[in-house]
């Protein structure tokens, strides 16, 4: 990364050497006129984070950034000029069918040891960051008894049981009136049963449903599953209740205080840093994405996987234009095939709503100087890092693997993080370039911000400022290093994220890609 860098005077980032198109980093852009210190002068205002032709431009030729073509020029681009979405035509999306398989396979990494972090261990093996009494439902229908029961719960019984973080209904809407046996309907139904086996739920979690659903209590428990606790009462049907409402509240608060009484006896302990699972997540992208915050989490991904945690990364159409780089990386052509199994399925889900992976890009992507999907997929696939790709997940999947793994996800931020937390995620690591108030209630959710204006707006709801790398107030390496630190201290317990000191929580959303009847 090339920086054209001084406080006090205009400033460029160049990410390779061929591109010819930079990224404007002043605060508030820059005027016509703005003189930087190599002599490239603009010939327009420019908004920060846009981009800039470094060169003549004539029509038809490639727009380059990260090395890569992410656009054909439209009409003759000036040096010095605002160079904007309208201007590009967006290249086609890399044929699946040819593409490289593990011909860039990184050496594995020297092993990192002696990380830790203080957890709580499980029967089945996996580490809780926190110590939650999950609620899950098998049908919308009982989400206002729930929410009521759990409003109850959270002022009545959780201040008798002060080792226990919070208690949260997993409430959804699915469940019935849906085609319970169609195709796709194991993705919603697979996603609710590994919801309540997460980590962070210590295997106590409650079931309540109606009764008369479709999907059964018995498709959400297994009693031969070492994740949930099945030995003491775990489900509670409200059709079952003779006296109504009243009933139905004092039986799930007295399911609750029984597993309250467990949870409450269970204690941090010292574990090593491969327990971690953290899941990564990119949200209200902007140019500065891949230049500040993903690369600093792909660093941190990188020791994270040295020191044999597992680290999850997403959101199929947000990698779609990329995966030539990735399956590049794939451990081995079984791993490769993933992948291109999992864009083979979301192509033709999109397809069949007529849409494609143009769809993705929003309005403040667009403000922020993203021009199109490809350039977005480019710099969100930074956060990978830079090991070998070594497993993937699809949508509703549990991880058995740890190191890099792809876990296929919509690039919906609400949903993706449901995924995440089906996988097993017991940590969570989210960018933001526009800003968003985006939290989980399962699992501590850090958010990492691209630029330093936007922290120092939001200094109450941004953790970490990745903004010092565009100003030179930080390396890459450096935020890294930070970062991977601030993991373990928040896994912890001994840091506690801005999202969850506001209870700042977004609902759980399931992905449904099959019918509703």
């Amino acid at each position: 990364m090339q920086l054209i860098e001084h406080s006090d005077s205009p400033r460029y980032v160049r990410l390779h050497e061929t591109d010819n198109v930079v990224v404007v980093v002043n605060d508030h852009g820059l005027g016509e006129g703005s003189r930087f210190p190599d002599g490239l002068t603009l010939i327009e205002d420019v908004p920060q984070s846009h981009k800039v032709a470094l060169v003549d431009i004539a029509k038809g030729e490639p727009v380059r950034r990260y090395g890569q073509i992410i656009g054909y020029a439209l009409e003759t681009l000036r040096r010095g000029s605002w160079v904007q979405e309208t201007q590009l035509a967006m290249p086609a999306a890399p044929e699946l069918d040819s593409l490289p398989h593990c011909d860039a396979v990184p050496a594995a990494m020297p092993a990192l040891e002696g990380y830790t972090f203080e957890g709580y261990r499980n029967a089945d093996g996996t580490v809780g960051t926190r110590n939650i009494l999950g609620i899950t439902t098998t049908v919308q229908c009982v989400t206002g008894v729930l929410d009521h029961a759990v409003k109850r719960i959270r002022a009545e019984l959780l201040p008798k049981y002060p080792n226990v973080d919070d208690v949260v209904a997993l409430t959804h809407s699915y469940g019935c009136g849906v085609a319970i046996s169609a195709r796709d309907a194991y993705i919603p139904i697979r996603t609710v049963r590994n919801l309540a086996r997460n980590p962070n739920l210590g295997g106590e979690a409650l079931v309540i449903s109606l009764g008369c659903e479709k999907l059964q209590a018995g498709q959400v428990m297994h009693a031969d599953d070492p994740s949930v606790d099945l030995s003491e009462p775990w489900l509670y049907r409200l059709q079952d209740a003779s006296l109504g409402f009243v009933e139905m509240i004092e039986q799930i608060m007295a399911l609750a205080e029984a597993r309250l009484q467990k949870l409450d006896r269970r204690r941090r302990e010292t574990v090593p840093a491969s327990e971690l699972i953290l899941g990564m997540q990119c949200g209200g992208s902007d140019a500065f994405s891949g230049i500040t915050a993903n690369p600093a989490l792909g660093y941190a991904a990188d020791l994270l996987v040295r020191a044999g945690a597992t680290v999850l990364f997403s959101e199929v159409t947000e990698v779609r234009d990329a995966i030539y780089m990735l399956t590049s990386r794939a451990q081995n052509p079984d791993v490769a095939q993933a992948l291109i199994r999992e864009m083979d399925w979301y192509d033709r889900y999109l397809q069949s709503g007529e849409a494609d992976r143009s769809a993705n890009t929003t309005p403040g992507n667009k403000k922020g100087g993203l021009s199109n999907i490809v350039e977005k997929s480019l710099g969100s696939i930074v956060k990978s890092g830079s090991g070998a790709i070594q497993g993937v997940l699809g949508p509703g999947e549990r991880v058995i693997h740890k190191g890099l793994i792809f876990c296929a996800t919509p690039a919906s931020d609400f949903v993706c993080g449901t995924l995440q937390l089906a996988a097993g995620m017991n940590l969570h690591v989210f960018t933001t370039g526009r800003g968003t108030p985006y939290g989980l209630a399962m699992a501590p959710v850090i958010k990492v911000c691209t630029r330093s204006e936007l922290a120092q707006r939001w200094p109450d709801l941004i953790d970490v400022d990745a903004g010092r790398i565009a100003t030179g107030r930080s390396s890459i390496e450096e935020l890294g290093w930070e970062l991977f630190h601030y993991y373990l201290d928040v896994a912890s317990g001994r840091q506690t994220t801005w999202a969850e000191k506001h209870r700042l929580h977004n609902d759980i959303t399931l992905f449904n890609p099959a019918p509703i009847t």
